[in-house]
């Protein structure tokens, strides 16, 4: 019989939303390569899990290509990965221009590289894609330019890939404010964790990879 369990690629998914997405979705039942850059950290949440953990660095090349191959079969690919850049939040006006070039880097162009990559099998499946963005994308938040000015960069990619790929499902989706690390580094512990669970935002995106809606930009909060 032929194999109908849905695959899922999710990068960034050791903490965070990764993390809480990648739990909803095994429980759902579906099959697990998940990606981050801590290699102990995504190791445990593969073994609970039972999924597979490839860790590396989504700006290397090389671990792209391996991402893609561990994944021949895919039905969802997650750029859930990103930077915040320099902390303290810097004006634009004194941003260091070599940190905005990594922050692009990771943001804009490693999403792009891994979309690239598993388009072919996700055409194959009439698979979807989910770009994780942010309000700072559309909002004039002070200190927020850098980091704004990729999530920006990725939403425009994503509305013009939907466009160029009628048959792949492309959602850009804003989760709002999380009580994550990154955001604890943006604002103070104490903020941050007056903001969503990250656990409650994943059960909304997973209601949203189930029900398959038109690609568009999405908000969650």
């Amino acid at each position: 019989m032929p194999n109908t369990t849905n695959t899922a690629l999710i990068t960034g998914a050791s903490r965070g939303l990764g993390l809480a997405l990648a739990r909803s979705l095994a429980a759902a039942g579906w099959n697990l390569v998940l990606t981050a850059r801590g290699a102990a950290e995504l190791e445990r949440v593969a073994a609970e899990l039972g999924a597979t953990a490839l860790p590396g660095d989504v700006t290397d090349p090389e671990h792209v290509r391996r991402l893609a191959r561990a994944a021949p079969e895919l039905n969802l690919l997650v750029n859930n990965a990103s930077d915040l850049g320099v902390t303290p939040l810097p004006p634009l006006a004194g941003y260091p221009l070599e940190a905005f070039r990594v922050l692009l880097e990771t943001n804009v162009t490693a999403p792009l590289a891994l979309i690239q990559a598993t388009l072919p099998a996700l055409r194959a499946a009439g698979g979807s894609i989910v770009n994780v963005t942010s309000d700072a994308a559309t909002g004039a938040y002070e200190g927020w330019g850098g980091y704004g000015a990729t999530k920006a960069a990725l939403e425009q990619l994503s509305n013009v890939l939907a466009a160029e790929e009628p048959d792949v499902r492309v959602w850009w989706v804003d989760p709002g404010e999380m009580n994550t690390r990154m955001l604890a580094d943006a604002v103070g512990r104490e903020e941050a964790a007056g903001a969503a669970d990250p656990a409650k935002v994943a059960a909304a995106l997973s209601g949203l990879v189930g029900s398959r809606p038109t690609s568009g930009r999405v908000s969650l909060q």
